[in-house]
């Protein structure tokens, strides 16, 4: 098994991050370049969560064979040291446990390499390639040197800051008598730089999520919350849709002026077909309608935009066209949600015990629902309660991992404990769960935020590449200082426990943080604790109640500005089940009418047209009763006549009504001259 587990979790965590990003991202439409450095950031950063577990078990083993060959060496005993002294004295010595091997052990030399490659590959992206790459994605330009013209602007700003900031760092530390640093110092500087930046940020995400995921899954369970929430939300929304068919359609407007003044031979035409392709389907009909290709241009009278409006407007479109698209997809996906809320309101009071669908649901149920377990309202009701005992832990653990005698640190009394018997397997276990619980605080915090409309993560392939790439970005700041904070609550980081034992090989990589010890000492110890104010803050909603005084509409159920928007919500969503509802019964009617009618009305055409034939059979031959012999007389009918004939006899009689004829005369009169020329 040496090294296997290392194999899976690398695979297992490759096709994790995968399927996360076809959740969010569009393969099909989106860049290339954009969904693999998505891609990339994501399964590093998952990989550090997954492989970490394995590094501490590791690491338990190896301080386990040192401590043995400590206790079987034996020491050199002093001259001025007589027997019978040691022997009036005895000692006596306390054999440790022989060390077994972890079934997932790593051999040495595999980790330090490994977590080198992924920590400097993940922060190379998130520093130097993503940011490009976000610019990039966003640029309207029509060509790939446009588009890395316009993607070094944007950056230059934000590139100038880091080497500015460097080379003041450098030329200090030059210029300082007592300061002689070696390379890895000044790699150890930057490593901490980029933690602490990452820290500050890791303990506000980690605060907010600590107390709103259980509280989440216990709302969870109460549905009328949902469904009042579910009204506000699609209050939001379709004013948030509103918005997003108006500028849409002012954004359409404006390229249809540009595409009517440029004709089909401008020498920029060919930009303006590259911005009707991202265009809507229907709004490129409409303005293919309206080209005249064959309308030469004419460079003294009119006026013509130049290549950057045209860049500035491709953008725009790019813009407009995705939010339109996901603001739709999401009011479909929260009227679904709604109608469904509403139908459960219904069935918990009904009588019989058969749940009722008011439409049928437009997705199957999901196959966790339906082979393994549906959620029920105390299932969610007892993962809150767990949960919540999981963020104590964690907030508790937050304020004393610094004090190792007595070890106070919850998770690291787990560990220490495990480690004593070497059960590697409880270890590796605890240490995924907590690590695994912090990422998902930090992680779906991540998730859920939103910057109006430049940052936000919609889920059914609605993100854009801006997003996604941000996303990336926060992810790879983010990880290595929740790795270190982890390691910081079990004891495992030396830099902060103060305690001589082996490190793992993901500390070692950070280099020793005693070259900045005001960070060690002080930062990255206090500094975690502020997580009490945080959680306590998002107890009571101050930051919703701060944003709602600043006109930013939030969920208050105390509010009457929330009230207005619940009942807002309802009459919407009342609205599109009236709609819904006149559709699916104009379906069925259609489809009773085409059952009930539909094969009686073609058993009475075909009645008719064999007694039409019939009529004309006999008629001929009463007529001419002597067609027979003057045929070789007669002139040969051509292939149109014989088509005409054949038509004439297909089509369909009209429907006969008595009560339409006209008592005048001369109304059928005029009727019989209608068909003189037939």
């Amino acid at each position: 098994m040496s090294g296997a587990a290392l194999g899976i979790e690398i695979v297992v965590v490759f096709f994790l991050a995968l399927f996360l990003l076809h959740q969010y991202g569009d393969f099909r439409k989106q860049q290339r370049m954009v969904l693999f450095g998505t891609l990339l950031a994501w399964y590093l950063c998952f990989l550090i969560v997954f492989i970490l577990p394995l590094d501490v078990s590791t690491t338990i083993y190896n301080q386990c064979k040192i401590d043995h060959k400590e206790h079987f060496t034996v020491p050199s005993v002093p001259s001025n040291h007589s027997v019978g002294n040691m022997s009036a004295t005895p000692t006596k010595s306390i054999v440790p446990k022989p060390c077994y091997e972890p079934w997932s052990y790593i051999p040495n030399g595999i980790m330090p390499v490994f977590w080198r490659v992924v920590y400097w590959t993940s922060q190379c992206l998130t520093w130097l390639l993503l940011p490009f790459m976000q610019s990039y994605a966003r640029s309207g330009g029509f060509s790939i040197t446009g588009k890395i013209k316009t993607a070094l602007i944007e950056n230059a700003i934000y590139y100038g800051t880091y080497l500015l900031i460097f080379g003041s760092l450098l030329i200090y530390v030059a210029v300082h008598p007592k300061w002689r640093l070696s390379w890895n110092e000044l790699q150890t500087i930057g490593i901490t730089a980029a933690n602490t930046w990452g820290l500050f940020l890791l303990v506000l995400l980690l605060g907010y999520g600590l107390v709103e995921i259980p509280r989440s899954y216990w709302n969870a369970s109460r549905h009328g919350h949902l469904l009042i929430k579910t009204y506000f939300k699609a209050s939001k929304l379709m004013t948030e849709k509103a918005d997003a068919e108006e500028n849409l359609e002012d954004v359409m407007e404006e390229v249809r002026k540009v595409s009517e003044s440029i004709k089909y031979n401008h020498p920029l035409r060919k930009y303006i077909d590259t911005i009707l392709r991202n265009c809507p389907l229907d709004y490129q009909e409409k303005m293919g309608r309206n080209m005249d290709d064959y309308e030469d241009f004419d460079d003294k009278q009119n006026t013509y935009p130049s290549e950057k409006s045209l860049v500035k407007l491709h953008k725009q479109v790019i813009y407009a066209v995705q939010r339109h698209n996901r603001t739709r997809v999401q009011w479909q996906i929260l009227l679904q949600q709604a109608i469904h809320l509403e139908d459960v309101a219904k069935n918990e009071t009904s009588s019989t015990h058969q749940f009722v669908h008011s439409f049928p649901p437009s997705e199957p149920a999901g196959w966790f629902s339906r082979y393994v377990y549906t959620p029920t309202c105390w299932f969610y009701r007892l993962l809150s309660v767990v949960l919540t005992l999981f963020s104590v832990a964690v907030v508790w653990s937050e304020c004393t991992f610094f004090s190792t005698r007595p070890v106070l640190s919850l998770f690291a009394v787990f560990v220490q404990l495990a480690a004593r018997d070497y059960n590697y397997l409880y270890i590796e276990m605890a240490c995924f769960i907590t690590i695994f619980f912090l990422c998902t605080c930090v992680y779906s915090t991540v998730f859920r935020i939103r910057v109006f409309n430049y940052y936000y993560l919609a889920s059914h392939h609605q993100t854009d590449a801006y997003s996604l790439q941000f996303s990336g970005m926060l992810f790879c700041r983010l990880t290595p200082p929740l790795c270190l904070n982890f390691l910081g609550l079990i004891h495992m980081d030396s830099a902060i426990s103060h305690q001589q034992k082996e490190q793992t090989a993901y500390t070692s990589i950070m280099g020793s943080m005693r070259v900045l010890s005001f960070i060690a000492d002080g930062f990255y110890i206090y500094y975690p604790m502020l997580i009490v104010i945080l959680c306590i803050a998002t107890y009571f909603s101050l930051g919703t109640r701060c944003l709602n005084l600043l006109g930013f509409q939030q969920f208050m159920g105390d509010s009457e500005m929330t009230s207005d928007l619940i009942d807002e919500g309802k009459e919407l969503i009342r609205r599109e089940k009236r709609k819904r509802q006149r559709i699916e019964d104009g379906e069925n009617r259609r489809r009773e009418w085409k059952e009930r009618y539909g094969n009686q009305r073609e058993d009475y055409t075909a009645r008719n047209r064999s007694n039409h034939e019939m009529k004309e059979t006999s008629y001929s031959e009463a007529v001419n009763p002597t067609n027979h012999r003057q045929a070789k007389y007669s002139r040969a009918v051509s292939r149109a006549e014989r088509d005409c004939i054949e038509l004439l006899q297909d089509a369909e009689p009209l429907d006969f009504n008595a009560e339409s004829l006209a008592d005048d005369p001369l109304d059928s009169e005029s009727g019989s001259r209608i068909f003189d020329d037939v």
